[in-house]
């Protein structure tokens, strides 16, 4: 993985927020005017893209920004805004279960056959849609379990431990080259992609950016950390059978072992999680704070309206025979599916 300390580069905007923000943040221009973000769309360029660079302050921050930007009081305030104007969208649209139980329950239940992301690529794919959907998804498995650390400091008990744990086990279990992170940088390398951090964020999708974005979200504010463990749940709950169909889409279309690997990584790590985060991050957190069951809903909820916004844009893109990506990737290994 192509390590530069100073981070990326500032991404070009998308609208007149996102341009104000970055523009701030360049020391070339005022920021946004209050109530600016009550105009532009929730899930759309503009918003998501402000609310990354804002969010990416508090990880690496950016090349050419100075690190006291992270806590300015004015970005703050912004932020704020967009926050809510994301938040009450979220609320506004998401589909809740009934109960907690429920919400698990349904996580358990596989999506019909073929109607899925992880069923396209395995079952027709090509390695170029393989490309992208990696592309995509660095903007998170670059920094794979970093967001939801967020909630450690927010937690005890049981809940606390085992949370832990399974970071742990994200961040290589103390080993550097097992790093969930590291080894993601392995499978883009097989794919030909550039590993640098946050390359592929002006490629990306908007609908990309909010499911990144809301880990963020959940994860900086501790009146959201039972919609965080939600969220956590949704993931590992999920993973290992859609981890099972991607490394079958590698070894289909003839990825490289590294590529592979990744996936065979979380098959076998995540099944195991999946019963430490029911039993023991979920049931160490509501035997402690039980009033926190319908936030933990709303971030299994939540997770899987936008997840299901970002696998209809891939699946109706790839369907028409067109890149998903906002910038097409450049033609760096034969496509030999």
């Amino acid at each position: 993985m192509a390590n530069d300390h100073r981070g990326p580069e500032l991404p070009p905007a998308r609208g007149p927020v996102s341009s104000a923000v970055t523009a701030y943040l360049r020391g070339t221009g005022p920021l946004p005017r209050a109530g600016d973000a009550d105009g532009i769309a929730a899930y759309g360029d503009d918003l998501q893209l402000a609310l990354y660079v804002c969010y990416e302050l508090h990880y690496r921050g950016f090349a050419e920004v100075a690190a006291r930007y992270e806590w300015d009081p004015g970005l703050l305030g912004v932020r704020s805004a967009l926050e809510h104007r994301f938040l009450s969208a979220l609320r506004a649209d998401t589909s809740t279960h009934g109960s907690l139980d429920d919400a698990l329950a349904d996580l358990l239940v596989e999506p019909v056959e073929g109607t899925g992301v992880s069923h396209y690529l395995r079952d027709e794919g090509r390695l170029w849609q393989l490309r992208e959907y990696a592309a995509q998804r660095s903007l998170y498995h670059l920094k794979e379990a970093d967001p939801h650390a967020w909630v450690l400091p927010r937690l005890w008990g049981r809940a606390k431990a085992a949370m832990a744990a399974v970071e742990f086990d994200e961040w290589g279990g103390g080993r550097a080259e097992r790093v969930h992170a590291r080894l993601f940088a392995d499978l883009m390398r097989d794919l030909g992609l550039d590993t640098t951090y946050g390359r592929y964020l002006d490629a990306a999708s908007a609908e990309a950016l909010a499911t990144v974005n809301l880990m963020s979200l959940f994860g900086l504010h501790r009146e959201l950390r039972g919609a965080l463990v939600g969220h956590f749940a949704a993931v590992e709950i999920t993973s290992s059978p859609g981890s099972r169909r991607l490394a079958e889409a590698m070894r289909r279309t003839g990825a490289g072992p590294a590529a592979r690997f990744f996936y065979d990584e979380h098959v076998e790590a995540d099944a195991v999680h999946e019963q430490v985060v029911r039993h023991d991050v979920i049931g160490g957190l509501l035997a402690e704070e039980p009033h926190l069951a319908s936030d933990v809903a709303f971030g299994i909820d939540a997770t899987g309206h936008l997840e299901d916004r970002f696998g209809g844009r891939l699946l109706t893109d790839w369907r028409a025979g067109r890149s998903s990506l906002r910038t097409p990737l450049a033609v760096e290994i034969t496509d030999i599916s």
